[in-house]
């Protein structure tokens, strides 16, 4: 029976590292992959556009992932984001710096990271098995089984597993690898969805859909205590709201959701003007447009589709003349634009989340190597691991460090 030096589990960003690392040393190296096809998932990240890191400092990338974010300084130090963007660059690709140090490749187009990956691939004489699900592993005495269906087993001293977690179903991470990493006896934390959209009491933002809300700044309420994120974009849904900003707090506002049930949140739509500045500007144009209605008047401070709103929180007649408007009408038309309320109520499930949040424990793994605590040889990379981290290109620097420490710290055990 052949028995290969390393397989790794699942063809996404954090396999294909692990699977190319493990290849470089010059290892017998096999890729096995559910789907027909590499990166399913990597394909249609960042829009299809691959957000593929971010040129944060490593004490940044730590913080990004919370509390235990220490957990992965080896991996970026290992593979850092200059070491990732080199990585692509010997291939020819380049990349751009976008708005809070997101980088994209040149060409915004995800289909370029995949097919330099190919290339790796090739050139290190890694195996693929498409169309390959597995069902299960067993440790022997000095390999591993691993059960692919149908009496069909495949032998292997070391096992690396990135089948991701349960988002976007469709791509093929459906979880297989938390029941697999449970049964082998390792912890799963709850999973939870990351980066995902918000649901609102609210009917009226269903009339909003599409609209965006560019350089908004939002406060999250519940008790006595606030959340409050940085300026950046927002975008209603039939649902409720999404976008940059609400993806990137998603992570936090999951738990709290889960314990309050509902929070508050308020939306300035003029966060570098304060409040009395805003007054002024307001005033101001009152004076050049006395006989604007108000409703044509409202167009200058708001996208139009967001006139009625103001309109129906308000009580402000459409038609009435700006100078007619009261102190306290006008008071209360700031008021909304400095602080527009809604009443966040739920998320969407996990399965429309870009990431999941939760899975086998960090403290069941060694941030040095991957490789797991409880059985040798078996080891961990990318989103199987316990973690969340909001959007920015923080993820997916993740699945590449973890997949390539994974893959050389696998190599390296061999030797």
């Amino acid at each position: 029976m052949k028995i290969y030096d390393i397989v790794v589990v699942g063809a996404g960003p954090a396999g294909m590292m692990a699977a190319i690392r493990a290849g470089q040393y010059g290892k017998n190296v096999m890729l096995i992959e559910r789907n027909e096809t590499l990166g399913k998932k990597l394909k249609i990240t960042g829009s299809s556009r691959c957000n593929i890191t971010n040129t944060a400092p490593l004490d940044t990338f730590m913080e990004k992932f919370g509390r235990k974010g220490t957990f992965f300084r080896s991996a970026f130090a290992a593979f850092s984001n200059k070491r990732l963007i080199s990585f692509f660059g010997f291939k020819g690709l380049k990349f751009k710096e976008e708005k809070q140090g997101r980088v994209f490749p040149i060409s915004d187009r995800s289909r370029s990271v995949i097919k330099v990956l190919k290339e790796y691939l090739s050139e290190n004489s890694v195996k693929i098995n498409y169309n390959t699900r597995l069902n299960g592993i067993k440790k022997k005495n000095n390999y591993f089984s691993l059960d692919l269906g149908n009496d069909n087993y495949m032998a292997t001293k070391k096992v690396i597993l990135a089948t991701g977690g349960v988002s976007y179903a469709s791509t093929g991470s459906t979880g297989d690898g938390f029941s697999i990493a449970k049964k082998l006896g390792h912890k799963i934390t709850p999973l939870k969805p990351g980066m995902v959209p918000l649901k609102t009491t609210e009917e009226w933002v269903r009339d909003l859909q599409g609209i965006s809300l560019e350089d908004v700044h939002l406060t999250f309420k519940y008790g006595k205590k606030k959340l409050i994120s940085d300026v950046g974009n927002l975008i209603f849904t039939h649902f409720g709201i999404s976008g940059p900003l609400i993806l990137d707090l998603s992570c936090q506002i999951v738990p709290i959701i889960d314990k309050n049930k509902t929070i508050d949140l308020f939306i300035d739509l003029y966060p570098k003007i304060k409040h009395h500045e805003l007054k002024e500007k307001f005033i101001d144009e009152i004076e050049k447009r006395s006989k604007t209605e108000f409703k044509n008047f409202m167009r200058l401070f708001t996208p139009n589709r967001l006139i009625f709103v103001l309109v129906e929180l308000t009580g402000i007649d459409p038609k009435k003349k700006v100078n007619q408007i009261t102190k306290g009408e006008r008071n209360a038309v700031l008021n909304l634009l400095k602080a527009l309320p809604l009443t966040i109520n739920g998320v969407l499930p996990i399965e429309k989340a870009m990431v999941t949040c939760g899975g086998v424990s960090k403290n069941e793994i060694n941030p040095q190597t991957m490789e797991s605590k409880i059985i040798n040889g078996l080891y961990f990379a990318g989103e199987i691991i316990d973690f969340c981290a909001p959007s920015g290109g923080y993820n997916l620097q993740e699945a590449f460090s973890t997949g390539y420490l994974a893959g050389e710290s696998a190599a390296k055990n061999l030797e």
